[in-house]
């Protein structure tokens, strides 16, 4: 029996982007079939020295980001790499790139001229702010736009200072939405830039914040594991040292929250209002009731009263635990675990085929002026 191809086994893609967001946007593709064809400097790409090191000494940050792909280094500053790179582009679907504004026309690689030799290509822009406004051209790093799109100041302990998140966070979110954005492109044929920037992708996950200052000049505090709008909600330790991750974000759940916790009868805590005008006793009645519990007990509660409630796993447990091994939300490539596929397509799925390769694995595949544009 054939296998059938991945449904993007007709893009071709050509990766200039280096370290995270744009290596991720691309990733993403490539693991739904793109032929992606990762470009970096003879030198080697940043990500390839940064963080832990799998056995055959490449990183795994590398190995991740850029599965899926074929590895060819070129050096955009010579006359003969920038052709070959102009070439490629003539046969392309898309670029993505993340350069500072102007640089990637600063090499010679002019949008307006790339789409006149190719009407079909999309190119993908990621930067820190954007192609436009006056913080074009500031450093793109990700904890820059942690910190001013207002996630930062309400994130951490109330009486703690702003909190960055401990992961690169808006490099994986920038990705996902640059891949979003990339493929709405190529869907209306091409022929345009994808202008993607940190900043804008970690205000589209701060929901009705920015209309809540508008209407009512809220500025929402820290409130440590808590949220605005409804309480319980963080986690609470059990007698045996476990923590309890507990959500009321549903009215029906919260009810039965308090029923559980024995205080349903309590007139101020009945509605979202009340309970938030009461939101310390609350929290003290809830993590109460926890820590007279083992967490197993806790959980096993809260499962029989149908209300939402989760052990707080690392990444070792969560690895280990039955969920994720039957959805299969984790796979081994060439060795090395990483997350597997972002959605799973019931007709047409995706495949991660391989890791990151060494450096130039694929030198010997740049093509000449072909049809064909890569052979195997």
């Amino acid at each position: 029996m054939t296998e059938s191809p991945l449904p993007l086994s007709n893009l071709k893609v050509i990766d200039l982007s280096t370290v995270f967001a744009g290596p991720h946007c691309a990733r993403y593709l490539a693991d739904f079939g793109a032929d992606v064809v990762k470009v970096e400097r003879p030198t080697g790409d940043t990500s390839r020295n940064i963080g832990w090191r799998a056995p055959d000494g490449e990183t795994l940050w590398w190995k991740l980001t850029n599965r899926g792909k074929r590895a060819i280094t070129l050096d955009l500053r010579t006359r003969e790499d920038l052709a070959t790179m102009k070439r490629m582009l003539g046969e392309a679907d898309v670029l993505v790139e993340n350069l500072r504004p102007g640089k990637l026309e600063a090499l010679g690689l002019v949008p307006e001229e790339l789409f006149q030799s190719n009407p079909k290509l999309t190119i993908t822009r990621i930067t820190g702010f954007g192609q436009s406004g006056p913080y074009r051209n500031r450093p793109g790093f990700a904890t820059l736009a942690e910190a001013m799109s207002g996630f930062a100041a309400m994130n951490g302990e109330a009486d703690g200072g702003p909190l960055l998140p401990p992961i690169a966070l808006t490099d994986e979110l920038a990705g996902l939405g640059a891949a979003f954005a990339t493929m709405v492109a190529v869907h209306a044929g091409g022929g345009q830039t994808v202008d993607v920037n940190l900043l804008e992708t970690m205000m589209q996950i701060m929901g009705p914040l920015f209309s809540a200052w508008d209407n009512h000049g809220y500025l929402q505090p820290r409130l440590g594991s808590g949220i605005a709008y409804s309480v319980p909600r963080g986690t609470y330790q059990a007698s045996d040292g476990g923590w309890l991750a507990v959500s009321t974000s549903s009215d029906s759940v919260a009810q039965r929250v308090m029923e559980l916790i024995g205080v349903a009868d309590d007139e101020r805590f009945t509605t979202f209002d009340g309970r938030i005008a009461h939101r310390d006793e609350v929290d003290r009645l809830m993590a109460d009731w926890v820590k007279e519990r083992t967490l197993a007990d806790a959980l096993e509660k809260f499962n029989d009263a149908e209300a939402a409630a989760a052990p707080v796993l690392d990444v070792g447990q969560l690895a280990a635990d039955e969920h994720v091994a039957a959805r299969g939300s984790l796979t081994k490539v060439d060795g090395i675990l990483m997350q597997a596929l972002v959605a799973q397509l019931s007709r047409t799925p995706g495949q991660v085929r391989w890791a990151g390769r060494e450096k130039g694995a694929d030198n010997d595949a740049i093509p000449d002026v072909k049809s064909n544009w890569m052979t195997d």
